[in-house]
């Protein structure tokens, strides 16, 4: 497994990168058969360290987890062990999906936006209709069952997840209700 190990303007000591390889790798080996990379990224806010980690799979899958500490080795520790509980809980359905699926998951390219917030939130009609673009990104949509997308949409922690759905072929969307349930939105073409 490759890992890409860095910090967000803090230094990141050789110790520290060697106890991150052998816990993490220690977790994604146990629960995950083919793990392809890893990504930390440790940061500072205040007096607490935070630490993000994402883990690919070369099923298409990946996990996330970020925790925070008052020391860095614990804001890691604390993250481990959430992915850790994440990939424990779909051990047997990461392994199901392993086996149904030899292949990896065929993903298509999307672009993903960030739109400006509205300044003052008055309500007042804007200047213009056209919405401010302040980011634009490469994301990837991944061609899964709802079953899986809900696993994945679990294992990144997200609140959404766009994904194309295997069976009828179009743009599915699945995402976290306010009431705790998960919600799916499958659009029927009318053509």
């Amino acid at each position: 497994m490759q890992y890409q190990i860095s910090g967000k303007q803090i230094d990141i000591g050789e110790a520290l990168q060697t106890h991150v390889k052998d816990e993490l790798g220690a977790v994604v080996e146990k629960y995950a058969q083919r793990p392809t990379d890893a990504q930390i990224v440790f940061s500072k806010n205040a007096h607490e360290y935070v630490c993000e980690a994402v883990v690919h799979l070369s099923t298409g899958l990946s996990a996330q987890a970020k925790s925070r500490a008052t020391e860095i080795y614990a804001a890691f520790d604390e993250c481990a062990n959430k992915m850790e509980k994440q990939l424990r809980r779909y051990k047997r359905r990461l392994k199901d999906h392993h086996k149904e699926r030899p292949n990896p998951v065929e993903v298509l390219g999307g672009a993903s936006y960030i739109l400006a917030a509205e300044e003052g939130g008055d309500g007042s009609e804007p200047e213009s209709l056209q919405p401010m673009i302040i980011a634009e990104m490469e994301t990837q949509i991944p061609t899964i069952s709802v079953g899986e997308a809900v696993m994945q949409m679990e294992l990144a922690d997200a609140p959404v997840l766009v994904f194309r759905n295997e069976k009828t072929n179009g743009v599915n969307v699945v995402y976290r209700r306010d009431d705790g349930n998960i919600g799916w939105i499958d659009p029927r073409n009318s053509a």
